[in-house]
């Protein structure tokens, strides 16, 4: 976990050159029960191993953005509301087990950024990825 939140190191072989680095990023499967913002007991051990990740010498002083994803079913107004939800209960959580809150920054995408976009109904469009924003 701690190496795919990592920032890649950043190489220029000039001046003049516009540099475009991807963020790091993790995309999590976050269990949710149907129409609630509240982690299920499985989704913890996953949540347990982010919040070490987050708290190692590796990822030590680095901001993050949790952003949470729905799939299509419903309103673009509801998901975007139970995006958000979700994402601040990965938050919430992750500030229980020590991550200094300060670092993190939750936001909602609704089912704007689907993972599986031939298939907007997709389980796996329901999600939280993990951004790492420095």
């Amino acid at each position: 976990m701690v190496r795919a939140l990592k920032p890649p190191p950043v190489r220029s072989r000039g001046l003049g050159r516009s540099l475009m680095v991807e963020r790091a990023q993790i995309d999590l499967t976050v269990e949710f029960d149907f129409d609630s913002a509240r982690l299920r007991p499985e989704s913890l051990p996953l949540l347990d191993r982010l919040a070490s990740a987050m708290k190692s010498d590796g990822l030590k002083g680095l901001r993050f953005r949790i952003e949470g994803h729905t799939d299509a079913v419903g309103s673009p107004d509801y998901n975007m509301k139970l995006s958000n939800r979700r994402a601040q209960s990965v938050g919430d959580f992750l500030g229980v087990q020590g991550v200094d809150q300060a670092r993190l920054e939750s936001v909602g995408k609704g089912a704007s950024e689907p993972i599986v976009p031939a298939d907007p109904l997709a389980a796996a469009n329901r999600r939280v990825r993990i951004v790492t924003i420095e």
